[in-house]
């Protein structure tokens, strides 16, 4: 009997839930402007698989895994790609900006990209503050099906793919910043 009493209550949390999910979108979706106008908003969030990558310089390993309990702009590139040449610099503004408990920005050069070149590409446009860290195998990238670079995916504190953009954007434009300060609620 205490079953069917609780029964409605689950309704209810499941049924917020969603309606929470859908808000998000409905209040995200105002706020793309310009190339963010590109970012794909999910109606619903994906899991996000817990594949290892090297970190970027003493060899071990981390997993998103790792970043759950905060949003993470996931930005897939490689040293020889030019349009991730142009809007790395937007992206380590965003670091800037709101990096800390509640964001963070991965950077994860997905293929053949060696730590000397990556070290180089990020001297040349001056990024001191993002990390140099590497997806060689493309493991990550193919499990997240990413099939082109640039690509950048958010990440919800939860460790699900909320949105997608295929390309590149203006990081550092207000359209930008809008949503990364909806999503963490106004913190920086």
């Amino acid at each position: 009997m205490r079953l069917f009493r609780l029964i409605p209550l689950y309704m209810a949390l499941a049924l917020g839930a969603n309606a929470a999910l859908a808000t998000d979108a409905e209040t995200l979706g105002p706020l793309r402007e310009g190339s963010l106008k590109r970012l794909i908003l999910h109606k619903e969030p994906k899991p996000v698989e817990a594949v290892e990558f090297q970190l970027e310089d003493d060899g071990g390993t981390a997993s998103l895994e790792d970043y759950k309990g905060k949003y993470v702009l996931l930005n897939f590139w490689a040293t020889w790609c030019a349009p991730c040449r142009k809007e790395m610099p937007q992206i380590a503004e965003l670091q800037d900006e709101f990096g800390g408990d509640s964001f963070e920005v991965l950077t994860l050069a997905t293929g053949r990209n060696s730590p000397a070149g990556i070290k180089k590409f990020f001297d040349e446009n001056g990024i001191d503050n993002l990390p140099r860290h590497q997806d060689p195998k493309q493991a990550v990238a193919s499990k997240m099906g990413v099939i082109g670079l640039p690509i950048t995916v958010i990440i919800d504190p939860d460790g699900n793919e909320i949105a997608r953009l295929i390309g590149d954007a203006e990081w550092n434009s207000d359209s930008a910043k809008a949503i990364v300060s909806t999503l963490i609620g106004g913190e920086s």
